[in-house]
């Protein structure tokens, strides 16, 4: 439990917070895609690595160990470069704009940026 009384105190770190809205955001241009039936899978594939992103960071966050804690956001991280890979992908068959796989790819460095960063600090 944290200060706040809080018992799920992962809502509370900034990262997994982006990590939320980035998902989220990702979630709702899937919605706008128009594709085709047979390639569903990659579509659910997205969708698994972004919402994965915050998952880990939660998941990880309520483990036993600050070297459990990091091994998660290792696993949050890897997942943020598979949204990144599956939007670039995407974008090359048409599916989505470079626009918004370059808005994508600033908030991945963004949260990528605070994953290392959480990391690093904990390593201390």
């Amino acid at each position: 439990m944290d200060s706040k009384g809080n018992i799920f105190s992962f809502q509370d770190l900034k990262v997994w917070q982006k990590a939320v809205e980035f998902a989220e955001r990702v979630i709702k241009v899937i919605d706008e895609m128009d594709t085709p039936r047979k390639h569903f899978r990659l579509i659910e594939q997205l969708e698994a690595a972004c919402t994965s992103v915050s998952m880990n960071i939660a998941e990880g966050k309520g483990r036993q160990t600050t070297k459990e804690f990091i091994q998660f956001l290792y696993i949050a991280r890897g997942s943020l470069f598979e949204v990144v890979t599956l939007l670039i992908i995407l974008e090359r068959v048409g599916w989505i704009t470079k626009e918004k796989v370059l808005d994508f790819q600033v908030m991945a460095e963004e949260i990528t940026k605070m994953i290392n960063s959480l990391i690093k600090s904990m390593r201390k």
